[in-house]
């Protein structure tokens, strides 16, 4: 089990954006989440890597907590340092890229791994020089991220994810900030990931891709996961009108 997530609920103010979530994710699983914008698809992805603390609930990552209730319904203080060497385990992609603009690219990749990790640096530029061709980057390296296309950017912000070596990553609809002709080149990348097993939760608004690289398909709506189960299920004979709905509109 990778992330086991029970009973979360978040909040902000009013706003009851999750509402008793139950997810797992086995090792090597890909699952793609979907569902209409503000379904809380994005916040349940920043709940498991601790970027937003949820209000109740339970979330381990490889059977450590990195929340968690006792009896009486009170959180269960778990330290920081440990928090974040939990969090280590999951890389994250985003919407927008995030790249730092004065650095090149190379700079970019190597920073965490050896600001974070104290790893050597020639060691980080290898691994960095070892990722960018995986991503069909290797000629970027020294480029800086305003001489390189939309699509570029995201499979540095891959190459920058994986450089920590994740045990899972979470995508939070990696294409959506991009022009149509630029998404295939970033799911091409994550396709190639799920051919070696990484373990991946992505947000998704791209129906086919979802379809075709998922083991799950989780379907969220008004801050609930609606349903569950494989992509032939989901997409060709769904158990809820409000999937169908959905589905009718995206495809």
């Amino acid at each position: 089990m990778m992330i086991k997530a029970e009973n979360i609920n978040k909040s902000f103010g009013k706003l009851h954006v999750l509402k008793n979530i139950n997810l797992e994710v086995q090792k090597g699983e890909v699952i793609s989440i979907i569902g209409p914008s503000g379904s809380g698809k994005s916040t349940l992805l920043r709940c498991l890597n601790y970027l937003e603390k949820i209000d109740s609930g339970r979330i381990e990552i490889e059977g450590e907590p990195i929340a968690a209730m006792d009896q009486q319904g009170q959180k269960i203080h778990i330290p920081e340092n440990q928090i974040r060497r939990i969090c280590r385990k999951l890389g994250m992609v985003f919407q927008s890229f995030n790249l730092f603009p004065h650095k090149t690219v190379l700079e970019n990749i190597i920073e965490a791994p050896i600001v974070v990790k104290k790893m050597p640096k020639e060691e980080a530029v290898a691994l960095a020089e070892e990722l960018l061709g995986k991503v069909g980057l290797a000629d970027k390296r020294d480029a800086y991220p305003s001489q390189i296309s939309g699509g570029q950017k995201q499979r540095v912000a891959i190459a920058r994810a994986l450089a920590m070596k994740p045990d899972i990553m979470l995508f939070d609809e990696p294409t959506s900030a991009l022009d149509p002709e630029l998404v295939g080149e970033v799911l091409s990348v994550i396709k190639a990931l799920a051919k070696e097993n990484m373990t991946m939760l992505i947000v998704t608004h791209e129906m086919a891709f979802a379809r075709e690289v998922s083991d799950r398909v989780v379907f969220m709506d008004s801050g609930e996961i609606i349903e569950e189960a494989t992509p032939e299920k989901i997409f060709k004979n769904p158990e809820h009108p409000r999937i169908r709905a959905f589905l009718d509109k995206m495809l």
